[in-house]
This record gives C-alpha cells, structure tokens and sequence, in this order.
C-alpha cells in the first residue's frame, strides 16, 4: 500500500472515531428529547456533515487506487524552457487531474508521444494474359520485358497467380529536442535481381530522419510519390522517376513549401533487376562511377493539390577492361534531367495525377526503362570506332483517380517513354513503351479491397519495325493491417 492510501485510510479512522465521540452524547440525550427539538437537529446535521466528509475520503482513495491500475501521467500547462531547467505544473493521472500541485515536469522529448505501428497487407494476384512477356515478370505489365522478335517468349494466353505484392512494414516516430526522430524499415514478397520471378523477401526501405537529415534506402528524392496511380498491377507507368536508393537528404526546406536536396548511389539500386545493364553495346567495358548522384526537388502544397519540380545530375564513367585487342573504348558521359509533376484535386471525388519527364542518361531513375548508355560509331578513328553516349530520354503519366461512391472507385490513365537510340544499338533495342489501365475496386469492408483491372502495353523497336503488345485482365483480392502503439 502506498503512502498516499495509508494516509487516507488513517483520515478515514480519524473522521470515525469523531463521529462516534460527538454522536454518542446527543443519542443518549435524544432518548429523553422529544422528536424535532433543537438538539436532535443539530445532531442530524452534525452526522450529515461527518458522511459528506466520509464519502470525500473514499472519492480520493478510490481516485487513488484507480491511479495505481493505470499510471500513465502527463505533463500539461508546463513549458519546457530548452536549457535543461524543470518547471512545475498540473499533475494528470488517469484518475484525473490534481489541481493546483506542483510536480517535476518532464523535457519535451521525454514526453510519451513516441509512436511505433507494424502495418502492410496480403494481396493475391490472378489474372489471365493475352499475349506473352518475359517469365520473370509473369505478373506484372513491363513494357521493356515484351518481346523484342516475334516468338522470344513463346505463345500466349496464360494464367497467372501470385502473392507477390504482400508487404510487411513497421515504423516509429520519437521527438527530439533536435526535431522528430522517424524510422521505418519495410520488406515485401516481390523478387528482382537474381531473385527475379521469385516469391521471397525484398527489402524496400530502411531509412531513418532526424530533423532535417535523413539517410538509408528510400525513395529517391526525385521521385513524387503522389502521381502513381491507384492500380492493381504491380509495377506501373513506365514514364515516371520511380526508384528506391540508397543515400543522404537535407531538407532545407519544411511545410506546404519544402525544399529537399540528396546524394544518391550511382550506378546501383536495390531495385537491379529494373534497370539492367547500365552500360549497353559497349563489349569489354567496366562501369566506373567516382561521384554520388545530385538529386533535389522543391514542392508547393496547397488545398486544390500540389506542384513538384525535380532534378538530377550524374557523372557516368567506364573504362575498357579487354587488353587483348587495339582498341580503346573507356570514356564518360553527363546524365541529367527534370521533372514536373502534380496531383490535382478535380472536385471532391476526382484527383488527377500528371507527371513529365526529359533528359539524358537517367533511365536509371525510371520506372521501367533501358540503358542509360549507348553505342555510337565513330568514322575515322581505328583505335577508338565506337564511343558511349548519353541516351535521351522523354516519359509522361497522365491518370484520373475517382470515387464513385464509398465502396467504388476507378482509376484510369495512359503512360509513355520514348528512347532516341544512338546509331550503333542493335535493331531490335528498345525505342518506345506505351501502357494503359482502367479498373474497379471494391470496398466492402475497413481494410478490405477486391477488384478487376483491364491492361494494355506496347513495345516497339529501335530500328527493325517490330511491335509487340499485351493485354491483360487482372484481379485482386488486399487485406490490410495495422497497429499503432503509443510509448
């Protein structure tokens, strides 16, 4: 029992034993007095006002005991000063509040509002394809992974099922006397790389901020997450800056309008199977990369929606690693692009999300593109016949998020990128990639999501005037979870 309790209960003893002393009198007195004279009046109005003081005593030890099952305790109307002095305050307790008593308040980021929620969602693919696409990408609408000549990946007409897109997160948020402290660390089910068409554990992000510095695997600060589409399909448009990388960020600006500038690894991702071979048709070279990538983005946010503009600049180096022949094939280029993108809030039930995208040597930040580099012949120089340029590159997103109803929504839109190859590619290299999509999606329940999705790709070749397309009807079942817990 605690000292408070103890206290009470003596009050409580203490109050008894005077009620007795001062009632015993006036009840021998009262069995001579007769009924309603002056004594038994203020007998009964002595022994009201020692059950009023009885009830108050057992009000606060209950109050007290309440406090013992829940102790969660506040510190409210207190201001902490930052130079480490201790105000004084009002004391909450689960009982509630004890006015007027001066206790220790604690620092600001001692204050229990840290946070930690596990959250993600198991999704089933099925779905049944039309034509035919690398088998790695089984379930996904890559307009790079089409076939390149007629036969490449046999016939179509197919099947598919998966649970790829399962996802599984957790994140925290902790305030510091040095700004939010915010973590988050998130694996899905979806295989790239050496893992490609496999159902396995991937890592997205593991990334941590603190202030205005954040550091790890996210997504690039040239991407604007808020142009990608409400769709089923798993990889979508192939022209936006789509790329998780790993780096540094400083956001020299916050709020509606913020500013924030990264450096980024070059020249790898932890999304490999995406880009492919960074350096193409340059046998028997090295790619070599001395400088992280520059990358930035200022944004405006407003009620109608928001505006992003972003940047990159990247030096990209290879050098010739074959000393068995004449010649010399090591060189670099420049890559650098922009972005415009915005997500605008039609009316009330339709957003609308537009994305444009120009450069040179950065497919690598795309969501579904080629080779940064490529071959160009040069007439006239034995040693050096061909050297390595910078492709051009344009991509553009344009779709429509709408609401029918609270149970129904629909999205749909169109994606494109477009390649200028260089003189010495081969052929049958990619030059172009359209993409389309509309779908339903149901909601019959919190969390719950079931839907059917129509999509279109195409590829069509550098120089041989070969096309391929798909089309695809795609179904999907997502259950999503989460739980915030409070600290």
């Amino acid at each position: 029992m605690t000292r408070n309790c103890r206290s009470v209960l003596k009050l409580a003893c203490a109050a008894g034993i005077i009620l007795l002393f001062l009632a015993a009198p006036h009840v021998l007195r009262a069995q001579e007095t007769p009924k309603g004279s002056p004594d038994v009046k203020q007998l009964n109005d002595r022994v009201e006002l020692l059950e009023q003081t009885i009830k108050e005593l057992k009000d606060q030890l209950t109050a007290i005991e309440e406090a013992k099952k829940n102790p969660k305790v506040e510190v409210i109307d207190a201001t902490y000063k930052g130079d480490g002095s201790v105000p004084t305050g009002t004391l909450t307790t689960g009982a509630g509040t004890t006015a007027g008593t001066a206790v220790p308040a604690k620092k600001k980021e001692d204050v229990n509002d840290t946070t930690f929620e596990i959250y993600g969602f198991a999704m089933l693919d099925a779905g049944y394809q039309f034509g035919t696409n690398h088998p790695d990408w089984f379930d996904t609408l890559r307009v790079t992974q089409l076939p390149s000549f007629k036969g490449q990946y046999g016939e179509g007409g197919k099947t598919y099922w998966g649970v790829r897109q399962s996802r599984l997160g957790v994140k925290s948020s902790t305030p510091t006397k040095y700004g939010d402290l915010k973590t988050v660390f998130e694996f899905e089910l979806f295989g790239t790389g050496v893992d490609a068409g496999q159902t396995t554990f991937r890592l997205r992000h593991a990334y941590g901020e603190l202030g205005r510095v954040g550091a790890g695997q996210y997504w690039s600060v040239t991407n604007d997450t808020d142009v990608f589409p409400n769709s089923f399909e798993y990889w979508g448009p192939p022209g936006i800056p789509w790329y998780r990388n790993v780096g540094v960020r400083f956001f020299a600006l916050k709020g509606k309008n913020s500013v924030t500038i990264g450096l980024e690894r070059p020249g790898a991702s932890g999304d490999a199977g995406r880009v492919g071979e960074r350096i193409e048709g340059l046998g028997g070279v090295a790619s070599k990369f001395r400088w992280p990538d520059l990358v930035g983005n200022a944004r405006w946010d407003r009620d109608w929606g928001h505006i992003q503009v972003s940047g990159m600049l990247r030096s990209i180096q290879w050098r010739d690693v074959n000393t068995s022949d004449n010649f010399d094939l090591g060189g670099s280029a420049v890559g650098v692009g922009g972005t415009l993108s915005s997500s605008l809030n039609f009316r009330k039930n339709d957003v609308g999300r537009f994305s444009v995208t120009y450069g040179q040597g950065i497919q690598n930040y795309f969501n579904d593109a080629p080779a940064d580099v490529g071959a160009e012949i040069r007439l006239g120089d034995p040693r050096r016949p061909f050297k390595g340029v910078a492709l051009p590159i344009f991509g553009m997103s344009a779709f429509l998020d709408h609401r029918w109803n609270e149970k129904f929504t629909t999205a749909i839109g169109y994606s494109m990128i477009d390649i200028q190859n260089s003189n010495a590619q081969s052929p049958n290299a990619f030059r172009q990639g359209l993409y389309a999509l509309t779908n339903l999606a149901w909601y019959p329940a919190p969390n719950v999501m079931i839907g059917g999705e129509l999509q279109w790709g195409r590829r069509e070749n550098f120089s041989d005037g070969f096309r391929s397309q798909d089309f695809r009807i795609q179904f999907a079942f997502k259950y999503n979870f989460s739980k915030m817990f409070k600290f």
